[in-house]
């Protein structure tokens, strides 16, 4: 059990504003709060609440237990009623949702906060919310606009598994595939680097979300990527997933990249793993959902950097259910873990030298509806800011993995990983 029982009671008035053209200029420089994609966009300061639990501990149904108090107990205004307006909480999951995982160099705990002011934008419409605790009455005001810090570059490093360290590991999964240990499980590696002390951090949000507009742009607890892979959406009790799983990077010119879709597409292997992945969400959901439907062959997902096989997944949601409650189901997926769950978690532990932390947890949010966005935390870095004076450079380490099966090549494995850690490590320099 958890031990943050709300000991306060919340209240929350939401207010429509004038149509705000950059959301993110209302975040923290040094420790941004941000959800975006296309355009829309939540940025939040502060905190007015916080799930506390110990490291290690607190997963998704701890949360959900205890959102679900905190609803019940706040007194909310908000007549602006969009995706993203009232009382809102984001959040950041470690991977391993065993609570006594060995957590080892990289590791963060939960991450689960109800913030004091959120600015946000939804098409043509914008507002601002603020929450503090009672007895006080919340003014929903804008906060200050903060300028831009300078631009920046980081130093980026091998981490604690090298490239050729990643291929012995790779080689290990594919034995532990042949023994009969697991079907698939998905391996990573790491990179360290750092940030100058002063860097403004929104200027990585930013690049981020302009270079993949169609992901998920976050930034919660120094955690900062962009993810094409949601792991569940819910929306007036519609609830939709997409599954990511077979990657292979563009090709460089219009010929070779009509090539490099076709192979994947036509890939048994890939086909193999991405057929893992969309049966373990489907089980997951099953109990909490109804008209549970999945496009039956996987589509072609174009980003700036890979091709994906992705299938859209949607139903609808049963009433008792939220969008955490869903987030403990799915998590962790077959496509950032492996099949059979369990021992590929097992396997993981065994062959990755350090903990992932946070990276392939998820990251997003829920309101008091229950409605929420929530992504697979992909293609991403963790900033260390807790770890660190004031005048010290930030300290970071960035994940990409890849789904390894019984046809894996260990080369190959290696090169989909560092074409997927293009878009964070283009956006650091």
């Amino acid at each position: 059990m958890n031990d943050s029982a709300p000991a306060v009671r919340l209240r929350v008035v939401t207010r429509e504003v004038d149509a705000i053209d950059d959301v993110l200029a209302y975040a923290d420089p040094h420790d941004p709060l941000v959800w975006s994609r296309r355009g829309d966009a939540l940025a939040a300061r502060g905190r007015a609440l916080t799930f506390s639990a110990a490291a290690g501990g607190g997963g998704a149904r701890d949360i959900a237990r205890w959102w679900r108090e905190v609803v019940e107990a706040a007194d909310i205004d908000d007549p602006v009623g969009l995706p993203g307006s009232g009382l809102v909480a984001f959040g950041a999951l470690p991977f391993d949702p065993r609570p006594d995982a060995r957590r080892r160099p990289g590791s963060a705990p939960v991450s689960f906060s109800v913030p004091r002011v959120i600015v946000g934008r939804r098409g043509s419409r914008s507002w601002v919310t603020a929450i503090i605790a009672e007895p006080e009455t919340p003014r929903a005001e804008l906060p200050d606009v903060v300028g831009y810090g300078p631009h920046w570059s980081a130093t980026v490093g091998p981490g604690a598994l090298t490239p050729d360290g990643y291929e012995r590991a790779v080689r290990a999964g594919i034995d532990a595939i042949a023994a009969g240990e697991v079907g698939k499980v998905v391996l990573a590696r790491d990179l360290a680097g750092t940030v100058p002390a002063d860097a403004d951090l929104r200027r990585l949000v930013r690049a981020l979300g302009s270079g993949y507009p169609d992901t998920w742009s976050f930034a919660v607890d120094g955690l900062i990527g962009a993810s094409p892979e949601t792991l569940v959406t819910v929306s007036g009790g519609t609830v939709t997933a997409r599954v990511l799983a077979g990657t292979i990077a563009r090709g460089a010119d219009a010929d070779a990249d009509t090539a490099a879709s076709l192979r994947l597409a036509t890939s048994s292997k890939d086909l193999d793993e991405h057929g893992y992945a969309v049966r373990s969400v489907l089980e997951a959901l099953r109990p909490s959902t109804s008209s549970l439907v999945a496009g039956e062959q996987p589509f072609m997902l174009k980003l700036p950097n890979v091709w994906h096989l992705a299938t859209d997944v949607e139903g609808r949601l049963d009433a008792a259910a939220s969008a955490l409650d869903l987030v403990a189901a799915l998590h962790p997926t077959a496509a950032v873990a492996g099949t059979p769950t369990t021992a590929a978690l097992d396997v993981i532990r065994r062959l990755e030298p350090f903990d992932r932390g946070r990276y392939a947890g998820p990251v997003g949010w829920i309101d008091a509806n229950g409605d929420g966005e929530w992504a697979i935390a992909l293609r991403c870095a963790q900033f260390h800011l807790s770890d660190r004076d004031a005048t010290s450079p930030i300290p970071f380490t960035a994940y990409a993995g890849a789904g390894i099966v019984n046809a894996s090549d260990p080369e190959s494995e290696m090169l989909e990983t560092r074409v997927k850690f293009r878009p964070i490590v283009d956006a650091l320099a």
